[in-house]
């Protein structure tokens, strides 16, 4: 990994998403739309920048979160470009909703005025095809370029499908990352699934009342090799998984969420003692933390620092895997595990080591160089990244 960035509800730069994480400061607000209920969103603040006129017809707010997260990748990937060969470089991206803010904006205008604005373009802002089209024209890579969705876990499984072709020798290099907007139809699926949280959410507290979601995007640059620098961090492995158990209930043992973490480490060549943070998936629902929690105290015991940025964030969907992948890129660099925020009034049935604001939780001397995240989506699809140094 020698690149990443993040925009999220923290910032609009990756500087100032860390910071922010940094400093246990939480982007959960009252949502800035109308919404018939009341809940927390993760919202990216202020007026997002148009595309430029050359790429106008992909413009929607989609396309601006992923537009802001590359201004900070861009060099790198020029490098990559210049040193692999455009051939050479993939783009291989993940999304739950895709363009559906800008479909839900113009069906709105649809009703009021009978017919579909005119700068609305299905197969260029509602199709998810449209945001690998968009990066490849824009960063001049022309290796494969596709747009997973499989729920929450998209912008983990990137990270599979980007290492396989480059153990497959079909590339060299590759953006991955993912972008999900805010849109209502996600936030009234979650309200009547029963589990949207009208407070700010408390991951694995005994407390916890569900989640919020939450918006952004995250893109890391993967290269096959590069000259040895001490800010770079490797992708380990990747494990992934599917419980095939309820179309939106984890399989209550944990049963795929630990799968896919020991397979993450069995790639990875990493034993249980070898981990020194896991960035759960830490959702704030009844059914997600305990599942997880099992599965992660079942595989490696209930010492491990856990911990979920949900509570920064909120939950970010089909941008979730990668965003929480630079969050465990800046614990290796940094050596400090973020505190998971509303996990104060902790659940004592988890059995977990969850970081918590203040002495002993917060301030911890051991290092950071191996962290497992984890991404589990509806349907049990399942992904965990081993991120870190090398083992040696």
């Amino acid at each position: 990994m020698t690149a990443w960035s993040a925009v999220n509800a923290l910032g609009r730069s990756t500087r100032d998403v860390l910071a922010a994480l940094d400093a246990s400061r939480t982007g959960l607000r009252r949502p800035t739309f109308d919404l018939p209920f009341s809940t927390f969103v993760g919202e990216v603040q202020g007026e997002l920048p148009t595309l430029p006129e050359e790429f106008a017809a992909y413009d929607c707010r989609l396309a601006r979160l992923g537009w802001l997260a590359l201004e900070d990748l861009r060099p790198a990937v020029a490098r990559a470009v210049d040193r692999w060969g455009p051939e050479r470089v993939a783009i291989l991206l993940g999304t739950s909703t895709g363009g559906l803010d800008a479909t839900e904006g113009a069906y709105r205008n649809f009703v009021a005025e009978g017919a579909l604005p005119g700068h609305y373009s299905l197969h260029q802002q509602h199709d998810f095809s449209a945001l690998g089209d968009l990066f490849a024209r824009s960063l001049g890579a022309h290796g494969p370029a596709y747009v997973v969705s499989t729920a929450c876990s998209s912008s983990g499984k990137v990270h599979a499908s980007a290492a396989r072709l480059i153990r497959a020798g079909l590339i060299d290099a590759c953006v991955v990352g993912g972008i999900d907007s805010l849109c209502r139809m996600t936030l009234h699926g979650f309200r009547g699934l029963g589990i949207l949280s009208e407070q700010p959410c408390r991951p694995f507290a005994k407390s916890r009342t569900g989640i919020n979601i939450g918006e952004g995007a995250a893109l890391m640059l993967l290269e096959r090799s590069a000259e040895h620098q001490p800010e770079f961090v490797h992708l380990l492995g990747v494990g992934e998984s599917s419980d095939a158990y309820n179309m939106s209930s984890p399989e209550p043992s944990g049963r795929g969420a630990r799968e896919a973490m020991e397979r993450a480490m069995g790639q990875a060549g990493l034993t249980p003692k070898l981990i020194d943070h896991v960035n759960a998936h830490g959702t704030a629902t009844v059914q997600n933390d305990g599942a997880e929690a099992t599965a992660i105290r079942t595989l490696l015991g209930s010492s491990v620092r856990v911990s979920s940025t949900k509570g920064y964030t909120g939950h970010l969907l089909g941008a979730a895997g990668a965003t929480e992948a630079v969050f465990a890129i800046h614990a290796v660099r940094s050596g400090r595990v973020p505190v998971s925020l509303g996990s104060d009034d902790l659940d004592p049935e988890l059995g977990l080591n969850v970081v918590r604001s203040g002495p002993p939780h917060e301030i911890d001397p051991r290092p950071v160089r191996v962290v497992l995240s984890n991404s589990l989506a509806f349907g049990g699809s399942n992904v965990c990244l081993a991120i870190g140094e090398p083992v040696q």
